[in-house]
């Protein structure tokens, strides 16, 4: 980025991506377009991850589910609304807003670093978000131990180290995802109709995000005991942070102990 501010002719974008994301021959040039036609300073794209082995086709399309959840592409792209994301692996932004933001030193000390860069960058103008098949990430994931890894390193930074969201998301993850199931199969009369209906409710809201990565529809009513997974991971996320090794990366503990 140093270089790319002393070439003759400064660059307006810069791409920041990862070096295990594979772009389709256009896909670069339309992200240019879209930038430029409408004046972002952030334009980014989830990459489709890989959904091959058991454990990412039982796992994979749940985290992209849960992080529109967390991130909702709509409201991040609303310059009205304070809701900011970004998905790390493909980030086209404009270097003159980058600078006026602080630079990447501005965020040198944040986890998650790809929203962190997207809320200073929505204070200097609009940002967008989008998920597509024409970026693609290679990075296999053949057993479920490493999803926990790659979900345990950011998952508590993302309730921001709070025992109190922790309780709260755990309360919140065990009601809605795994109460209308146990309704459903152990309950009687309108309670188990109505835990029935908000199961198939459940699975129903899956399905945009199974056709995205081919995926029977079936796998909607496996969404509870994949929520639950989900939960594990989030719990042995804060365990990991308070051993002193959260955001374990490389062989190093990325996030501050706290306390």
């Amino acid at each position: 980025m140093r270089h790319a501010g002393t070439l003759p002719e400064s660059p307006d974008y810069l791409l920041l991506t990862d070096a295990d994301i594979e772009y389709s021959p256009e896909a670069l040039r339309n992200l240019v377009k879209r930038a430029s036609a409408n004046g972002f300073v952030l334009t980014s794209l989830m990459a489709k991850l890989r959904c091959e082995s058991p454990a990412e086709r039982a796992l994979i399309p749940a985290f992209i589910f849960f992080f529109q959840m967390l991130y909702p592409f709509a409201w991040v792209n609303r310059q009205d609304c304070q809701t900011a994301g970004a998905a790390g692996g493909c980030m086209l932004v404009r270097r003159d807003a980058l600078c006026a933001a602080g630079g990447i030193e501005g965020i040198r000390g944040e986890l998650i670093d790809d929203c962190a860069l997207a809320r200073r960058l929505k204070a200097h103008g609009p940002i967008w978000l989008g998920l597509t098949e024409r970026v693609r990430s290679v990075r296999p994931y053949r057993h479920i131990g490493e999803i926990r890894r790659m979900v345990a390193r950011t998952a508590y930074v993302q309730l921001r180290e709070s025992p109190l969201l922790l309780i709260a998301t755990a309360l919140g993850m065990v009601l809605t995802y795994l109460g209308p199931p146990a309704l459903a199969l152990f309950g009687d009369g309108t309670p188990r109709i109505l835990g029935a209906a908000c199961w198939a409710l459940m699975a129903f809201a899956f399905q945009p995000t199974l056709r995205f990565y081919r995926l029977s529809a079936w796998w909607g009513f496996a969404l509870p005991a994949i929520a639950a997974t989900y939960l594990l991971f989030t719990l042995d996320s804060a365990w990991q942070h308070s051993r002193g090794r959260g955001g374990m990366w490389k062989g190093r503990a990325q996030a501050v102990r706290s306390g």
